[in-house]
């Protein structure tokens, strides 16, 4: 799954929080969030993750 780069960045923001807090909020690593930053693919997982703990649904955060 690809998540929106911007919608991403966007979210991190609203909600005041870097790289390294989200990752360890999801339990990935910081290279794995700045990955998917830079526009690559996820897994499902992942992105239930990352939708946790920015509080989003999935769908308001895929491309």
């Amino acid at each position: 799954m690809r998540i929106d780069r911007k919608k991403l960045v966007l979210a991190m923001m609203d909600r005041d929080m870097n790289a390294n807090q989200l990752a360890e909020l999801t339990g990935l690593s910081r290279a794995t969030i700045s990955g998917i930053r830079c526009g690559k693919s996820c897994a499902k997982d992942t992105l239930g993750r990352i939708c946790k703990a920015l509080k989003l649904e999935q769908e308001e955060i895929i491309e």
